[in-house]
């Protein structure tokens, strides 16, 4: 039996100003997905008899629903695999929550929808009565954990491993298209190869080889690969984090440290001393309650991100990236007195004199 594979939602492609220095769209290609470290990600599986959809059904005219609730014992697979991920000691950390309004991340299990996750810091784009991930399939049967591990992974920023340019893979077109035009996948062309043949950017990939043991490599069976020779018998990968799988997310998203950052104090900026991919943090206690612009100056490409200190944890209440643009990214916020609240600013790239700072006002 073929492998159900994942498929990714098409995004439009970014756009960036024409004319930007190499070094700046490398760094803007490799880091605009991942989030800023030190984000708690809370997710959320619908639980409602109204969440669903409604499918049509081809050649008839009629439909029928399709529940997005999922039974405890496949989000028991999801839960255990956010904890594998967190287990590595990655700088961001994961919590289950009962209000959507609450999540970045909100998960279905619409069987014959697919598995799928929109990328990083894409779920902020989905509207709160929509999936960010979905689980078309059983979890709980032999050897489909990999799928949440995968779709995880998905959603801290990692891309699909066998579209990485590095890999020299020579597909054989036509032998993928009629592979994943038939059960149990039933892609059309396109969808084959916007997740299969299409090569990703160079700057994009998780690396600058290919690793066919990544939890993000999809298995191929034989005959779909002519080069490299090996892999012509087919790509067999373990659906277990590979050790590049794990140096990467820790290298993004580095251990945070335990102490409580410097503080941001209003109409006073901090300069900002980072290299491409670093990330200073701080805290604000606003003196009153009112609404503050939070913003970065200098010549560089960053994401300034305002989460509010709720319970001991941080939520996300707004960013701005200003990558590749002349701008400076300024986040408008409504701060309270007598609440907490941190700025994490991470740095894709400078130019210029690269001096930079933020400030509040």
């Amino acid at each position: 039996m073929n492998a159900r594979f994942c498929s990714l939602p098409q995004q439009p492609a970014p756009t960036f100003a024409p004319g930007l220095p190499a070094e700046r769209l490398s760094a803007l290609l490799s880091g605009r997905l991942m989030w800023v470290n030190g984000t708690v990600l809370h997710y959320y599986f619908f639980d409602r008899d109204s969440d669903g959809s409604v499918i049509p059904l081809p050649g008839t005219g009629e439909t029928r629903w399709e529940s997005w609730v999922g039974a405890e014992a496949q989000r028991d697979v999801v839960r255990d695999c956010f904890r594998e991920w967190l287990d590595l000691g990655i700088g961001l950390s994961f919590v289950e929550v009962r209000d959507r309004s609450e999540a970045e991340l909100r998960i279905g299990f619409q069987t014959g929808d697919g598995s799928y996750s929109t990328v990083g810091r894409d779920a902020l784009s989905v509207g709160l009565g929509r999936r960010t991930m979905n689980f078309g399939w059983d979890l709980t049967a032999p050897g489909e954990r990999a799928t949440a591990l995968h779709e995880i992974g998905h959603a801290l920023g990692l891309l699909h491993e066998h579209q990485n340019p590095f890999a020299g893979i020579h597909w054989d077109d036509e032998a993928v298209y009629d592979d994943l035009a038939g059960p149990p996948n039933f892609w059309g062309r396109d969808k084959t190869y916007f997740n299969i043949l299409r090569k990703l950017d160079p700057d994009e990939v998780n690396g600058s080889v290919w690793d066919p043991l990544s939890i993000m490599e999809y298995p191929f069976s034989a005959g779909l690969i002519l080069e490299p020779e090996q892999f012509r018998s087919g790509v067999v990968p373990p659906g277990t984090l590979s050790p590049a799988d794990k140096e990467f997310v820790l290298r993004w998203y580095p251990p945070t440290g335990t102490g409580r950052p410097a503080e941001l104090v209003p109409f006073r900026s901090a300069p900002l001393h980072l290299g491409a991919g670093e990330q200073a943090d701080f805290g604000i206690a606003p003196p009153e309650t009112r609404d503050y612009t939070v913003g970065t100056f200098g010549e560089s490409d960053t994401v300034a991100a305002v989460f509010e200190e709720i319970d001991g944890e941080p939520r996300y209440l707004s960013a701005e990236d200003d990558g590749g643009t002349p701008h400076n990214a300024h986040v408008r916020v409504r701060l309270v007195k007598g609440r907490h609240y941190f700025v994490r600013v991470r740095l894709y790239s400078t130019w210029g004199s690269g001096e930079t700072a933020v400030m509040c006002w």
